[in-house]
């Protein structure tokens, strides 16, 4: 199990990450709230990761933080969540708003993120709740610390705003719809995202 990783960053293109540890290049998927807060290609990061082992292929997800990386886990024991689903869930919602929905009990907001439907929200809110407590409660999980600087410095932020989007499960012509509403001068890709998610929730 790999659990770590420390490395250089050679490619940022949320939810994707490269990262050379010792000359070896880790694939590694991430939630936008991890991607947008490490440091600049080039610089040392630190990722808590988690392997999922398939017949197919061994996918490496990786977390700014192991609170996150413990919800991410909560999420995948949710019956109809796997890790792609979990992954899309933590990039379409900050962490307390998704607490927040599962205390509220409100699926009406959680369907909002692609791919989940009405009976996975409401499975969410039942199974959730229970983990949430077992892992230490909402405040223990929302006591993430920070990972670095967003990255910014992206050539066409638009184009690589629509893949990360299309990535999380969007339809493209509904990502392409949502960055050309939200887009102003000046934005980079990680300010348009979240604009964009902002708008389509």
């Amino acid at each position: 199990m790999i659990g770590r990783l420390q490395g250089i960053l050679l490619e940022n293109r949320a939810p994707d990450l490269l990262i050379d540890v010792n000359g070896v290049g880790y694939d590694v998927q991430a939630p936008l709230s991890t991607a947008f807060k490490l440091p600049p290609v080039g610089q040392t990061v630190v990722v808590h990761t988690h392997l999922a082992v398939r017949e197919d292929a061994h996918l490496l997800f990786g977390f700014g933080s192991q609170q996150e990386r413990s919800l991410f886990r909560a999420l995948i024991k949710t019956s109809g969540v796997g890790p792609k689903l979990a992954l899309a869930i933590l990039s379409g919602m900050e962490p307390d708003r998704f607490i927040q929905c599962i205390h509220d009990e409100d699926p009406s907001t959680l369907v909002k993120i692609p791919g989940v439907g009405k009976k996975t929200a409401e499975r969410l809110i039942i199974e959730m709740r229970d983990r949430i407590n077992d892992l230490g409660g909402a405040e223990r999980l929302l006591a993430m610390p920070a990972v670095g600087q967003a990255v910014s410095d992206e050539p066409r932020p638009e184009e690589d705003a629509e893949s990360a989007l299309v990535a999380l499960g969007y339809k493209p012509v509904q990502a392409a719809k949502a960055i050309a509403r939200v887009t102003e001068p000046g934005m980079d890709s990680q300010s348009l995202i979240r604009a964009a998610l902002k708008h389509m929730m």
